[in-house]
Parts: structure tokens; sequence; C-alpha cells
């Protein structure tokens, strides 16, 4: 409730815009090509965009031979979320994120919950005025210590994503992204500095599953994560279980064990239930069966935190310490009831609990 409060009162501040060409924001990384078309370099898809079109994403238009990010400056979601929504179970626990997203993709997941603004352009949505010194503004008198780049992809806002970082690293606000994790090296390389902590979505382990489910790639996924660990980004991974899609056990078993290879036992995994919805509304919910399945997998794996998402209440959204076994923050949904890591230790054994708790 005090969450829809502070949305209604954001829309009265800040005011509800229809769209116009005024203080475009001209986008980062593209080239010019022949025929005043531009090559965009954000990510993998490295579009080709004709004069007065967009790129794939929907997010990004040539005008007159410049590429432009059409949200910048213009989210489409607003709003104070809990850090567990994100989710980050192992990065400041408890703490409120100030969440902003503008509209578009560059991925076509057919399972999206919020298609109605991924697979559309900023053109076509309702959009606040909101710059990227007013995002740290709201942020700091809402007492959010942590900025959310979520809801859609925040790679296809990419400018007014790192404007909107480095504001808020200066003004000492930790900044967070939930991503699909489909971007190029360069820019990629370039936002890192000033993001603290990312959920993936690592939304299988197969090519094909990523081509005919997702419209991307795995590999280029794959790199970002590397390049994440390897910039000291905190990381936690969210896979959605599609029933009859990448819920096997063997791609299960190659997920996790490549979790653990490249990122580390410590790394969280949060199973989450596919619920039917956008182009699967055919299918069923994922059965509690196949979560606990894939609880167990990882597991056996070797990996540390196991996470079970979008079933509320349920045994698997607790952390529990890896070498006592006892429950070290009790969540029921969103909600933390109970922390028992002190100067990020199990407060009954000592063991150190991977994450970042300060």
């Amino acid at each position: 409730m005090k969450i829809r409060i502070f949305i209604t009162i954001l829309v009265l501040c800040v005011g509800l815009i229809s769209w116009c060409d005024e203080h475009l924001k001209e986008a980062l990384f593209y080239e010019k090509a022949d025929n005043s078309a531009v090559k965009c370099n954000l990510c993998p898809k490295n579009c080709l965009i004709p004069e007065g079109k967009y790129g794939f994403c929907r997010a990004r238009k040539n005008t007159g031979g410049v590429l432009y990010s059409m949200g910048y400056g213009r989210p489409c979601s607003v709003a104070i979320d809990p850090m567990e929504k994100k989710p980050l179970f192992h990065y400041l626990p408890g703490s409120k994120t100030f969440s902003i997203a503008s509209a578009g993709c560059s991925l076509r997941c057919l399972f999206c919950q919020n298609w109605q603004i991924s697979q559309c352009s900023p053109e076509q949505t309702r959009n606040y005025n909101l710059l990227p010194e007013e995002v740290v503004k709201l942020a700091k008198e809402k007492n959010c210590p942590v900025i959310a780049y979520t809801y859609s992809e925040p790679v296809n806002f990419y400018e007014y994503m790192l404007d909107t970082a480095i504001i808020a690293k200066q003004s000492g606000i930790k900044n967070i992204m939930h991503t699909a994790g489909y971007i190029n090296k360069e820019p990629l390389e370039k936002l890192l500095p000033y993001i603290d902590a990312a959920n993936v979505d690592l939304k299988g382990f197969s090519q094909e599953y990523y081509r005919n489910v997702c419209g991307a790639d795995l590999e280029s996924v794959l790199q970002t994560l590397k390049i994440m660990k390897k910039n000291k980004i905190w990381i936690e991974i969210t896979t959605l279980l599609v029933p009859g899609y990448n819920d096997s056990s063997e791609e299960l078993k190659n997920l996790c064990n490549w979790i653990k290879t490249n990122l580390g036992p410590d790394t969280p995994l949060h199973f989450s239930r596919f619920y039917p919805t956008y182009k699967l509304v055919h299918l069923t919910s994922t059965p509690y069966q196949t979560l606990e399945k894939a609880h167990e997998i990882a597991k056996q794996c070797g990996l540390k935190y196991v996470y079970i998402g979008n079933v509320y209440d349920n045994p698997y959204e607790d952390t529990k310490c890896p070498k006592c076994d006892k429950i070290i923050i009790d969540r029921k949904g969103f909600e933390i009831i109970e922390n028992n890591i002190r100067n990020g230790k199990c407060r009954f054994c000592g063991t150190k609990i991977a994450g970042v708790w300060h």
C-alpha cells in the first residue's frame, strides 16, 4: 500500500508527458553507414538501422543519420521495491530500491512477464519526465540507498542508466541492475565501474533455447557474466524454468556446473516458477516438484546458495548457513522476518557468508 501511495504522489510530482522530440539523447556506441543508415554496437545484434527506423530493441531510432536513445529521461515504470524483489538475496538485504525502467528490449522471450513495456517503443508508453539528476534526488528524498534499473531490459536505456548511475555514485547511492546480460563488451566495461550488483537472467543453457524462445544467443550472456565477475560485481543468477523447454536434468546440470566453474560456488542461484503468460499461455505453471528437482541438482553440483522463487512462503526462500545448515535469513515473500548474519558471518557458527551485507 505504501508503495502504491508513493507512486501516486510521484506521478503528481513529475507528471506524465506526451511524446515529443525535445531533449532527445544521442546514443552511444554506434557508427554511421551508407545511405544515412547507422550501425548500433550496443548489443550483439549490431543492428543496421535505416533512416527513420528503430533497432530491434525498439528503443533506439535513426533520425537524420543520428541514433537516438528514445527512453532517455522517460521512464514508463517508477516505484520503490524491496531488494528481495529484484531478486538479490545476498546484497544489502531489506534495503529499499528506487526502481526505474523505460520501454524496449533486445530479446523476444515468449514468456516475458513485462511484455507490455518490453515489447514496444518508448514512444508507445505513458512516460514520466524524470532526468538522471531527478532520479537521484527522488531516491535520496525517499531514503532509498539503492537505484535499480529493472522491469524491462536496462541495456536498452543504456545512456539513461549510465548517466543516472554516475550521479548516484557521486552521491553515495548504490546502483543495481536486473538484466538479461545481452550487451557487447565495450559498453559493458564502460558501465561496470558504476554498477555495484546485478541479477542476471541466465534463461537456459542451450543455444537452441536462446535462439527459439528468447531471440538471443547464449554465448553473449556467458561472456557478460565472466566480465562482471572479473570486474568484481556482486552477481546473482535467475533461471525461469519453463516446463518442457529448459528444465531437463542434463541442461540444469550443465547450467549449475558452468556457474560453479566460472562464477564460483558462492554465487546465489534463483530458480523461478513460470506462470502462463504472453505467448506461452497454453502451458501449465512449473510443477513444484520440478523446482525442487532443480534445487537438488544445483546443491549436488556444489552451489551453496540456491533458492526457489515465484512460490510464496516456500522453504527454499530462506538463506541457510552452508556449514551448520541453520536459517540465517528467514524470508516470507519479499519480507525479511529475521536476519542472523553478523558482520558478514553466521551468528551461530561464525562461517563467513558470501555477499554484501553493509
